[in-house]
């Protein structure tokens, strides 16, 4: 009796389940996004917020949350009912950066999240100013150790992508160069063209416009495979650094304990709506890759991005604030 009373009780959990995720959504989905407007994190946010508002029949509304990168944004959606209406534009920096080089964040990056799958993703491109007299990175690192700590490389801040991609890249090529953090509002792309520094990485859709121009000179972008924007760049693996892929990526992540249909309808329109040509081409103009996964898959990333960043931040000197 006490097993015909367990499998009926499991069964009723079930259909409440199912009939949770077929009526989902039942009213308008709130998708935060870590970042100003216009950024990549946004854009990504933007891209598939239409269809998926056509899918559902429900308006896909993003809400913009910038600053302290993107602690603010993921706080909101890790104390949010896990019904998921309310779910984030989670990013390489508030769940593979942020969480290792900050002490006390309000949240545990994983225990208080439910990651539904990756989105997309965007290398950093590797720019020297054009009187460098560098054409590839094997002649950059044979410049860079012929002067060594007279080359001045920039980045946007302490701990972001470009600062944490250099360094990981000067620990290999065992090379020395100086770090110039950027002032806020004053972008690497205009140091560097301005010729106050030598060489920077940089997102590729920030750094596209000033490679097509040929004001910067790109050497290597840092995907697995060439951009489609960048033909003719190697990446830096063929360049003599295996390992060195660096994406800047992003993907969805709702509350803790989101029911798992709800997790798996997600999951699954999402697929449809990244698999859309045009969708793919928007992501391909800004030099970027549609990059879908499992649940499962994509919480193993996110740890394996965790053990990447810990790496870089030592090679850095970056002790967790």
């Amino acid at each position: 009796m006490k097993t015909a009373a367990c499998i009926s009780t499991l069964a009723i959990v079930f259909a409440t389940q199912n009939a949770g995720a077929q009526s989902y959504p039942s009213k308008p989905v709130r998708l935060v996004a870590g970042a100003a407007t216009g950024s990549a994190s946004d854009t990504a946010a933007r891209i598939i917020a239409e269809p998926l508002s056509g899918m559902w029949k429900q308006q896909v509304v993003v809400e913009n949350r910038p600053g302290a990168g993107g602690v603010p944004a993921a706080e909101i959606v890790s104390k949010a009912t896990p019904d998921g209406h309310t779910l984030l534009l989670c990013s390489i920096a508030s769940h593979g950066i942020g969480p290792v080089l900050r002490k006390n964040l309000p949240y545990d990056h994983l225990k208080d999240f439910t990651p539904v799958t990756r989105i997309g993703s965007l290398p950093n491109a590797m720019m020297v100013h054009p009187s460098l007299p560098v054409k590839t990175v094997k002649d950059f690192v044979a410049h860079a150790k012929a002067n060594p700590g007279k080359l001045q490389y920039g980045s946007s801040g302490v701990g972001n992508s470009p600062h944490l991609t250099m360094e990981l890249f000067r620990a290999a090529a065992g090379i020395t160069l100086n770090h110039v953090p950027q002032k806020p509002g004053q972008p690497i792309n205009d140091e560097l063209v301005a010729g106050r520094l030598s060489v920077a990485f940089n997102n590729l859709p920030s750094a596209l416009p000033l490679l097509k121009d040929g004001k910067v000179r790109a050497l290597a972008v840092t995907s697995a495979k060439r951009n489609a924007q960048l033909p003719d760049t190697p990446t830096l693996i063929e360049s003599g650094f295996p390992g060195m892929e660096v994406t800047v990526w992003s993907g969805l992540c709702g509350p803790a304990k989101l029911a798992k249909p709800v997790v798996a309808k997600l999951n699954a329109d999402l697929a449809k709506v990244l698999s859309i040509p045009e969708i793919q081409k928007r992501y391909a103009e800004r030099g970027g890759e549609v990059k879908t996964s499992t649940p499962e898959e994509f919480v193993s990333f996110i740890k394996s991005e965790n053990a990447k960043w810990a790496k870089a931040a030592k090679s850095a000197g970056i002790e967790p604030q």
